[in-house]
Protein backbone atom coordinates (compact mmCIF):
# COMPACT_ATOMS: atom_id res chain seq x y z
CA UNK A 1 0.00 0.00 0.00
CA UNK A 2 2.61 2.55 1.10
CA UNK A 3 4.92 1.40 -1.74
CA UNK A 4 2.24 2.32 -4.27
CA UNK A 5 1.62 5.66 -2.58
CA UNK A 6 5.29 6.68 -2.61
CA UNK A 7 6.23 5.19 -5.97
CA UNK A 8 8.52 2.25 -5.17
CA UNK A 9 9.68 -0.14 -2.47
CA UNK A 10 13.23 1.22 -2.74
CA UNK A 11 12.06 4.80 -2.19
CA UNK A 12 10.06 3.78 0.88
CA UNK A 13 13.11 1.99 2.33
CA UNK A 14 15.27 5.05 1.64
CA UNK A 15 12.77 7.34 3.35
CA UNK A 16 12.75 5.02 6.38
CA UNK A 17 16.54 5.04 6.49
CA UNK A 18 17.06 8.79 6.14
CA UNK A 19 14.14 9.96 8.29
CA UNK A 20 15.13 7.67 11.17
CA UNK A 21 18.75 8.86 11.00
CA UNK A 22 18.32 12.61 10.41
CA UNK A 23 21.85 13.58 11.42
CA UNK A 24 23.63 10.71 9.71
CA UNK A 25 25.12 10.51 6.20
CA UNK A 26 25.42 7.36 4.09
CA UNK A 27 27.28 6.51 0.89
CA UNK A 28 25.70 4.50 -1.93
CA UNK A 29 27.18 1.05 -1.29
CA UNK A 30 26.47 1.38 2.43
CA UNK A 31 22.85 2.24 1.61
CA UNK A 32 22.46 -0.77 -0.70
CA UNK A 33 23.64 -3.07 2.12
CA UNK A 34 21.42 -1.45 4.72
CA UNK A 35 18.20 -1.57 2.71
CA UNK A 36 19.06 -4.71 0.70
CA UNK A 37 18.24 -3.27 -2.73
CA UNK A 38 20.08 -3.22 -6.08
CA UNK A 39 22.60 -0.40 -6.52
CA UNK A 40 21.04 0.86 -9.79
CA UNK A 41 17.64 1.14 -8.16
CA UNK A 42 19.16 2.95 -5.17
CA UNK A 43 21.06 5.41 -7.39
CA UNK A 44 17.94 6.15 -9.42
CA UNK A 45 15.84 6.85 -6.33
CA UNK A 46 18.59 8.93 -4.70
CA UNK A 47 18.71 11.10 -7.84
CA UNK A 48 14.92 11.53 -7.69
CA UNK A 49 14.99 12.41 -3.99
CA UNK A 50 17.85 14.89 -4.52
CA UNK A 51 15.89 16.60 -7.29
CA UNK A 52 12.81 16.90 -5.07
CA UNK A 53 14.96 18.16 -2.18
CA UNK A 54 14.08 15.58 0.47
CA UNK A 55 17.77 14.65 0.79
CA UNK A 56 21.04 16.50 0.24
CA UNK A 57 24.48 15.24 -0.74
CA UNK A 58 28.06 16.07 0.13
CA UNK A 59 31.40 14.58 -0.92
CA UNK A 60 34.12 13.49 1.49
CA UNK A 61 37.20 11.29 1.00
CA UNK A 62 36.24 10.65 -2.65
CA UNK A 63 32.80 9.36 -1.64
CA UNK A 64 29.41 10.97 -2.15
CA UNK A 65 27.34 10.97 1.04
CA UNK A 66 23.59 11.48 1.36
CA UNK A 67 21.49 12.59 4.33
CA UNK A 68 18.00 13.87 5.13
CA UNK A 69 17.36 17.53 4.32
CA UNK A 70 15.88 18.85 7.55
CA UNK A 71 15.07 22.16 5.82
CA UNK A 72 12.86 20.42 3.25
CA UNK A 73 9.34 21.92 3.24
CA UNK A 74 7.61 18.60 3.97
CA UNK A 75 10.30 17.17 6.27
CA UNK A 76 8.07 17.20 9.39
CA UNK A 77 5.06 15.41 7.86
CA UNK A 78 7.31 12.84 6.15
CA UNK A 79 9.08 12.17 9.43
CA UNK A 80 5.69 11.75 11.10
CA UNK A 81 4.93 8.99 8.58
CA UNK A 82 8.29 7.20 8.45
CA UNK A 83 10.03 7.80 11.79
CA UNK A 84 9.82 5.23 14.58
CA UNK A 85 7.36 7.18 16.69
CA UNK A 86 5.45 8.63 13.78
CA UNK A 87 2.34 7.51 11.97
CA UNK A 88 -0.58 5.72 13.49
CA UNK A 89 -0.17 3.90 16.78
CA UNK A 90 -0.51 0.15 17.07
CA UNK A 91 -3.78 -1.31 18.34
CA UNK A 92 -3.86 -1.69 22.12
CA UNK A 93 -4.03 -5.50 21.88
CA UNK A 94 -0.84 -5.52 19.78
CA UNK A 95 0.93 -3.26 22.25
CA UNK A 96 -0.08 -5.58 25.12
CA UNK A 97 1.25 -8.59 23.18
CA UNK A 98 4.57 -6.82 22.63
CA UNK A 99 4.89 -5.92 26.30
CA UNK A 100 4.08 -9.53 27.22
CA UNK A 101 6.82 -11.12 25.08
CA UNK A 102 9.34 -8.43 26.03
CA UNK A 103 8.73 -9.21 29.70
CA UNK A 104 9.17 -12.94 29.03
CA UNK A 105 12.37 -12.22 27.13
CA UNK A 106 13.82 -10.36 30.11
CA UNK A 107 13.23 -13.44 32.29
CA UNK A 108 15.46 -15.69 30.16
CA UNK A 109 18.27 -17.07 32.30
CA UNK A 110 21.69 -16.31 30.87
CA UNK A 111 20.48 -13.57 28.50
CA UNK A 112 22.82 -10.59 28.69
CA UNK A 113 21.79 -8.57 25.64
CA UNK A 114 18.71 -8.45 23.42
CA UNK A 115 18.37 -6.04 20.50
CA UNK A 116 15.24 -5.70 18.35
CA UNK A 117 15.48 -4.42 14.75
CA UNK A 118 14.10 -5.32 11.33
CA UNK A 119 10.35 -6.01 11.29
CA UNK A 120 10.13 -5.45 15.06
CA UNK A 121 11.24 -1.81 14.85
CA UNK A 122 9.57 0.67 12.57
CA UNK A 123 12.06 2.28 10.22
CA UNK A 124 14.74 -0.36 10.64
CA UNK A 125 16.43 -1.63 7.48
CA UNK A 126 18.11 -4.54 9.27
CA UNK A 127 17.70 -8.07 7.90
CA UNK A 128 18.00 -9.35 11.48
CA UNK A 129 14.87 -8.87 13.60
CA UNK A 130 16.24 -10.00 16.93
CA UNK A 131 19.77 -10.39 18.26
CA UNK A 132 20.19 -12.39 21.48
CA UNK A 133 23.49 -12.57 23.34
CA UNK A 134 24.28 -14.88 26.24
CA UNK A 135 24.20 -18.49 27.33
CA UNK A 136 20.44 -19.09 27.29
CA UNK A 137 19.46 -22.75 26.55
CA UNK A 138 18.36 -23.19 22.92
CA UNK A 139 15.04 -24.75 23.96
CA UNK A 140 14.20 -21.58 25.92
CA UNK A 141 15.18 -19.42 22.94
CA UNK A 142 12.98 -21.49 20.62
CA UNK A 143 10.04 -21.08 22.98
CA UNK A 144 10.32 -17.30 23.23
CA UNK A 145 10.86 -16.94 19.46
CA UNK A 146 7.64 -18.89 18.79
CA UNK A 147 5.84 -16.67 21.27
CA UNK A 148 7.10 -13.50 19.56
CA UNK A 149 6.26 -14.83 16.10
CA UNK A 150 2.74 -15.62 17.24
CA UNK A 151 2.33 -12.14 18.77
CA UNK A 152 3.74 -10.40 15.70
CA UNK A 153 2.04 -12.67 13.16
CA UNK A 154 5.20 -13.35 11.14
CA UNK A 155 8.40 -15.38 11.14
CA UNK A 156 11.52 -13.73 12.52
CA UNK A 157 15.12 -13.69 11.38
CA UNK A 158 17.09 -13.96 14.61
CA UNK A 159 20.63 -14.60 15.73
CA UNK A 160 22.01 -16.01 18.98
CA UNK A 161 25.63 -15.30 19.94
CA UNK A 162 27.72 -16.09 22.97
CA UNK A 163 28.78 -13.07 25.00
CA UNK A 164 32.44 -13.63 24.04
CA UNK A 165 31.63 -13.86 20.32
CA UNK A 166 29.51 -10.70 20.42
CA UNK A 167 32.10 -8.74 22.40
CA UNK A 168 34.85 -9.77 19.97
CA UNK A 169 32.75 -8.95 16.92
CA UNK A 170 31.90 -5.55 18.36
CA UNK A 171 35.55 -4.82 19.21
CA UNK A 172 36.64 -5.46 15.60
CA UNK A 173 33.59 -3.61 14.22
CA UNK A 174 32.23 -6.72 12.52
CA UNK A 175 29.83 -5.76 9.69
CA UNK A 176 27.04 -8.03 10.93
CA UNK A 177 27.01 -6.35 14.36
CA UNK A 178 27.62 -2.76 13.25
CA UNK A 179 24.77 -2.86 10.74
CA UNK A 180 22.38 -3.75 13.55
CA UNK A 181 23.79 -1.40 16.18
CA UNK A 182 24.33 1.59 13.86
CA UNK A 183 20.89 1.21 12.31
CA UNK A 184 17.51 1.83 13.90
CA UNK A 185 17.09 -0.58 16.80
CA UNK A 186 15.71 -0.97 20.31
CA UNK A 187 17.75 -2.38 23.18
CA UNK A 188 15.44 -4.67 25.16
CA UNK A 189 18.04 -6.11 27.55
CA UNK A 190 21.57 -4.91 28.30
CA UNK A 191 22.56 -6.47 31.61
CA UNK A 192 26.20 -5.33 31.42
CA UNK A 193 25.55 -2.01 29.66
CA UNK A 194 27.89 -3.23 26.93
CA UNK A 195 26.37 -1.00 24.25
CA UNK A 196 26.97 2.06 26.45
CA UNK A 197 30.64 1.03 26.66
CA UNK A 198 30.87 0.45 22.93
CA UNK A 199 29.38 3.77 21.88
Amino acid sequence: MIDALFGSKTRVKLLHLFLNNPGKSFYVREITRLIDEQINSVRRELANMLEVGVIISDSSENKLYYCANRKYTFYAPLRAIFADNGGESKPQSTVKAMVSWQNELKKLIGLRLAVAAGVLVRGSASRVDLLLVGSTPQIKVDTIIKQIEKAEGRELNYAVLSYEDFYYRMSVRDTFITQIINGTHIVLVDADRILDKGE
